[in-house]
């Protein structure tokens, strides 16, 4: 299995537009960072977590030649707004299939209801073959079982999944310990650490790192970083050593 983070950047991506900030002027590629996304593959398979805004981009740095199905984590603009860049798969594979929570299906529906519509569709829309992903309903993809694990945005649910010993959670303050059981024995956890003062919806650094020593994967890779963590490489040198910043087009082996 084959982890590529598309993006790991958080709402705003790095560098803010505008900004000044010292990590927004860095020349460092691993200071750039785009939404966050991540491609799952293994095989013959291709799945996205996430479909930002930045999508298009993303598929062309790191180019795919089929995808076999989206997961959503929520309904969040930056998690969602590039749907409509998967025609380009839709014109040679057909609808693709797209995994979420029911209320995150709905919210899709109202933004991009071209994309659903079972009349008088534009001959240029893309079509999409919805699955609904349940709390402790495991979701089978030919050889392979992904686990939805439930998480807390704030007060918003939000879902991470497992594919065998890979983890990936993102927008996560809170997970009940039923929730953290399905994730423990995994190889890699990734997880998002937003900045290190406190937010009231996020993960900070310090609670980033308590929930990876909590949850004692082999390696813990954080994503959804914001600017205000600080530069890649100083922060990377204060992380223990089974803990990494993320970077956008990173690859992982399992």
């Amino acid at each position: 299995m084959t982890i590529t983070f598309l993006g790991t950047g958080t709402s705003q991506g790095i560098p803010v537009i505008g900004s000044k900030h010292p990590v927004c002027l860095s020349k460092n590629p691993k200071d750039k960072r785009l939404r966050v996304s991540v491609l799952v593959s293994w095989k013959n398979f291709n799945y996205v977590i996430d479909c930002g805004p930045d999508f298009r981009q993303q598929m062309l740095t790191n180019p795919i030649d089929h995808l076999d199905g989206i997961f959503f984590t929520h309904e969040h603009a930056d998690h969602t707004a590039g749907i409509d860049d998967i025609r380009p798969f839709f014109f040679r594979q057909g609808d693709i299939p797209i995994y979420a929570h029911k209320r995150v299906v709905a919210s899709l529906k109202r933004r991009f209801d071209y994309i659903f519509a079972d009349e008088d569709r534009y001959p240029g829309a893309p079509a999409v073959q919805v699955s609904e992903v349940r709390k402790d309903v495991p979701i089978v993809l030919k050889d392979l079982e992904v686990i939805p694990i439930e998480a807390y945005h704030n007060r918003l649910q939000v879902f991470g999944y497992r594919f065998k010993d890979f983890v990936y959670l993102t927008d996560v303050k809170r997970l009940d310990e039923q929730e953290i059981s399905k994730i423990r024995g995994a190889k890699i956890l990734v997880v998002n650490a937003l900045r290190e003062e406190p937010h009231h919806s996020h993960f900070n650094l310090e609670e980033a790192l308590a929930f990876a020593k909590e949850v004692g994967a082999e390696k813990t890779y954080f994503t959804h970083i914001s600017h205000m963590l600080g530069f890649h490489e100083e922060v990377e040198k204060k992380l223990p050593k089974n803990v990494h910043l993320a970077y956008d087009n990173l690859k992982l082996k399992i």
